[in-house]
C-alpha cells in the first residue's frame, strides 16, 4: 500500500505506538551509557550490541508512524526517568539500573504481544511479532549479564513484598489524609484529631491487611493467565522457547549439547513443552507468600502511611500541626507516586504528580465535607 492511501490511525493506537518509540528510545539511550561505563570488553560488546538494535527499533517506529501521517518529531529525547537512571548508573554503577531493565525488556514482550494480538492492522502485527522476539531475545542478553534465568515477563507473585509496601503506603496515606482533613475542618481539638487519626490509621490497616489477604488467596487467576501466555509464546516463539530451556537445563549443570537435545525433544510435543514450562519457569505450585504474610506486610505499611498526617499533632498543635501534617502528606503523595513509576512503567515525574494530584483532591473534599458537617450538625 502506498504511503498516501494509508489513513491515520485512530488516537488510541496512535498512543500507544509512540509509548512504545519513546521506550525505545529510553533503551537505546541507557544501554549507550552502561556500554560507556563498562571496563570488561565482553559486557561492553553485548550493550553496545543492545543499544544499537534498540536504535533499530526506534528507527522502525518512526518509520511506521510516518508511513501512517503521524507526526514525529525530530529530535527524540529520553525520558526523566531515564535520565535519572543514566545519572545513577555513573555515579553508583550500572547493577540496579541494568536490573530494571531486564524488568523493562520483559515487560516489552509482554506489551508488544499483546499488540501482536489485538492491532487491526497487519505491517503493525508483524512489526509488534519481530520486536517480542527482539526483546525477548535482549532479555536472554541481560540474563547473562545479571546471573539470572526464567522468563521475567511472566509474574506469577503476588505482586511482591516491595510492591505490597508501597501500594499499602498509598492506600493508607491517602485515605488517612482525607480523613484527617475532613475532622480538621470540622473542629480545632487536638483530642478529636487525635483520636479520629489513629483509630483511621488502625481500621485502613486492618482492611487493606484483610484486602492483602484475600488477594493472596486468588493468586489462581494470575497463574491461569501467565500458562495461557506461555502456551501462547510457545506457539509463536518456539525457537526461544528451545532456547529458554536450553538455558533452564544448562543451569541445572546438563552439558550443553545435551541441554539442547533435551529441549529440542521437549519442544517437539507443545502440551509436554507447557507442562515442562509451567513447572520449571512459572513454577506454579510454589508459594511465594503465605496469604498471611501478604496480609501482615500490607497491613503495616499501610499503618505506616496513615500515620503521617497523623503525627504532628502529637508534637505540636494549632495551625503549625496543620501545615506541617499538609507538607509532609502532600510530600509523600509525590514520592510514593514517583515509586511507584517503577511498577508501572510510566513517567516518574507524571505518575508523581499524579499522586500529588489525587492526595490535594482527597484532602479538599475531606475538608469541604467536615465544613458541611459542622455547618449543619455541629
Amino acid at each position: 500500500m502506498e504511503q498516501q492511501e494509508r489513513i491515520r490511525p485512530d488516537n488510541k493506537t496512535v498512543k500507544v505506538w509512540k509509548h512504545h518509540l519513546q521506550d525505545e528510545i529510553d533503551a537505546s539511550f541507557l544501554y549507550g551509557v552502561f556500554a560507556s561505563l563498562e571496563p570488561d570488553a565482553k559486557r561492553k560488546e553485548i550493550l553496545s550490541g543492545l543499544a544499537e538494535v534498540e536504535t533499530q527499533h526506534v528507527i522502525r517506529w518512526q518509520e511506521m508512524l510516518m508511513a501512517y501521517n503521524v507526526g514525529v518529531r525530530k529530535r527524540q529525547r529520553p525520558t526523566l526517568k531515564a535520565r535519572l537512571m543514566a545519572w545513577y548508573a555513573r555515579r553508583f554503577g550500572s547493577a540496579f539500573p541494568l536490573s530494571q531493565m531486564l524488568g523493562e525488556e520483559a515487560n516489552e514482550v509482554k506489551d508488544y504481544l499483546t499488540l501482536h494480538r489485538n492491532s487491526t492492522l497487519e505491517e503493525a502485527r508483524e512489526t509488534a511479532l519481530t520486536l517480542a522476539k527482539e526483546s525477548a531475545q535482549h532479555t536472554e542478553s541481560l540474563q547473562e549479564l545479571t546471573g539470572t534465568v526464567g522468563e521475567p515477563w511472566h509474574k506469577t507473585e503476588s505482586g511482591g513484598m516491595i510492591g505490597n509496601i508501597v501500594y499499602g503506603f498509598n492506600d493508607g496515606l491517602t485515605a488517612n489524609f482525607g480523613l484527617v482533613a475532613g475532622v480538621i475542618a470540622a473542629t480545632s481539638d487536638l483530642s478529636t484529631i487525635l483520636v479520629t487519626g489513629i483509630v483511621g490509621t488502625v481500621a485502613d490497616a486492618l482492611s487493606m491487611g484483610a484486602s492483602g489477604y484475600l488477594a493472596a488467596k486468588s493468586e489462581l487467576e494470575v497463574y491461569e493467565h501467565e500458562i495461557e501466555v506461555e502456551k501462547e509464546e510457545i506457539r509463536l516463539m518456539p525457537d526461544l522457547e528451545e532456547d529458554e530451556l536450553t538455558l533452564i537445563y544448562t543451569a541445572r549443570g546438563v552439558p550443553k549439547d545435551q541441554a539442547r537435545e533435551l529441549a529440542r525433544e521437549m519442544m517437539s510435543d507443545p502440551e509436554r513443552a507447557l507442562a515442562e514450562k509451567i513447572q520449571t519457569e512459572l513454577k506454579i505450585g510454589e508459594v511465594y507468600a503465605t496469604p498471611l504474610k501478604e496480609g501482615w506486610i500490607t497491613g503495616l505499611a499501610t499503618a505506616i502511611g496513615a500515620f503521617i498526617p497523623v503525627a504532628p499533632f502529637l508534637f505540636t498543635e494549632g495551625m503549625l500541626a496543620m501545615w506541617i501534617s499538609f507538607t509532609l502528606a502532600m510530600v509523600s503523595h509525590f514520592a510514593v507516586g514517583a515509586t511507584r513509576s517503577f511498577f508501572t512503567g510510566r513517567g516518574l515525574v507524571r505518575s508523581g504528580i499524579d499522586m500529588f494530584a489525587v492526595g490535594l483532591g482527597v484532602a479538599g473534599v475531606g475538608y469541604l465535607v467536615g465544613e458541611l458537617l459542622e455547618r449543619f450538625f455541629f
